[in-house]
C-alpha cells in the first residue's frame, strides 16, 4: 500500500490522521525561498518549528515523523545553518528528514553527511538542474528515499498545471532511474478520491503502475483552516483513507493479473522451447 503522509503541527490533527490510518505525519519547516518562488500560488507555507516537531513526535504511536527542512543554507540572521537545523529535528525526534529544492551533487552530499545515518533521509526532486544531476545523486550512498515534487519542479519547467508532468512522461522516466537503483520512490499529492482538478483516482492508479510507495494527503484532502469541528475532520480521514484503501486494492487485483499472465506467459515459453529443442 501508498505510505499516506500529512502536513500538520497540531497535535489533535496528528493523532486523527494516524488514527484513520496515515503513515506519516509531515511536519514542513521549509521557508527560505518558498514564498518567492511560489508567489501567487495557494499552496501550502506551513513554517513549522523543530519545537512542533518533538510535540509531534510525543503525540502519535506508530506513525513516522517526517521532517521537511530548509534548502542547504548558510546561517542566517535570527536563524541557524542547515548543518545546526538538522541536528534540531533530529534530536526533536524525526524520524526522516527530506531535503528541498537542491539543485547540485553537492548540495545532496552534504545533506546526507549532515544527517550521517542518525535518520532516514528523502531527497525532494523539484528542479530542473537535480533532474539534469540525477544519475550522479543515484550514485551517492544514503539515500533511503525520493519523492518528486510536482509543484517546484512543472514551475521550473514553466508549465501551467502540475499534473502535465505526469501527463507527459517526465514522472515515469525519473521513477525508472530511480527504481533501477532500488531506491523507494513517490511523488505528487492526492485529494481524496472524487476530488481535486484532476481527480484522485487517475493519480493513484498512476502510482501503481509506476511502481510508486508514497504520496502526500494534500490540502484539499482535509483542510484543517476551513474544517474546524474535529468530529467532521476525524470523519474525513476516515472516510477519504477508506476510499484510497479501497482503490488499492483494486489496483493491486489488476496488478495480480498482469504478475499472473507473465508467469504463464513464461511457462508456456519454456514449455515451446523444450517441445522445439526434443525435434
Amino acid at each position: 500500500m501508498l505510505k499516506l503522509m500529512y502536513i500538520t503541527n497540531r497535535p489533535e490533527i496528528a493523532r486523527i490522521a494516524e488514527t484513520a490510518g496515515t503513515d506519516r505525519i509531515f511536519v514542513d519547516m521549509e521557508f527560505i525561498g518558498k514564498d518567492e518562488r511560489q508567489k501567487g500560488l495557494d499552496t501550502v507555507k506551513s513554517h513549522h518549528t523543530a519545537e512542533d516537531v518533538a510535540v509531534i513526535k510525543a503525540a502519535v504511536e506508530t506513525a513516522e515523523v517526517l521532517v521537511r527542512v530548509n534548502p542547504i543554507h548558510e546561517a542566517l540572521p535570527d536563524y541557524p545553518s542547515s548543518a545546526e537545523e538538522i541536528d534540531a529535528v533530529i534530536e526533536a525526534g524525526a524520524d526522516i528528514v527530506m531535503l528541498p529544492f537542491f539543485k547540485t551533487v553537492e548540495e545532496v552530499r552534504s545533506f546526507l553527511q549532515m544527517v550521517d545515518g542518525r535518520a532516514g533521509t528523502m531527497l525532494l526532486l523539484e528542479t530542473p538542474e537535480a533532474v539534469d544531476c540525477l544519475d550522479e545523486i543515484l550514485e551517492l550512498p544514503g539515500i533511503d528515499e525520493i519523492h518528486i515534487g510536482l509543484n517546484d519542479l512543472s514551475l521550473g519547467y514553466g508549465r501551467k498545471f502540475m499534473f502535465e508532468l505526469l501527463a507527459d512522461g517526465t514522472v515515469e522516466q525519473l521513477c525508472f532511474k530511480i527504481r533501477q537503483k532500488g531506491i523507494p520512490y513517490g511523488f505528487g499529492g492526492i485529494a481524496a478520491p472524487g476530488n481535486g482538478m484532476l481527480p484522485s483516482e487517475y493519480i493513484i492508479r498512476e502510482h501503481y503502475r509506476l511502481g510508486s510507495g508514497c504520496v502526500i494527503l494534500s490540502r484539499s484532502f482535509c483542510d484543517v483552516q476551513k474544517v474546524r469541528d474535529i468530529g467532521t475532520i476525524n470523519a474525513m480521514f476516515l472516510e477519504g483513507i477508506r476510499q484510497i484503501r479501497a482503490l488499492e486494492a483494486e489496483c493491486e487485483n489488476h496488478a495480480r493479473f498482469f504478475r499472473e499472465n507473465r508467469l504463464e506467459l513464461v511457462e508456456k515459453v519454456s514449455e515451446i522451447c523444450r517441445l522445439q529443442s526434443g525435434k
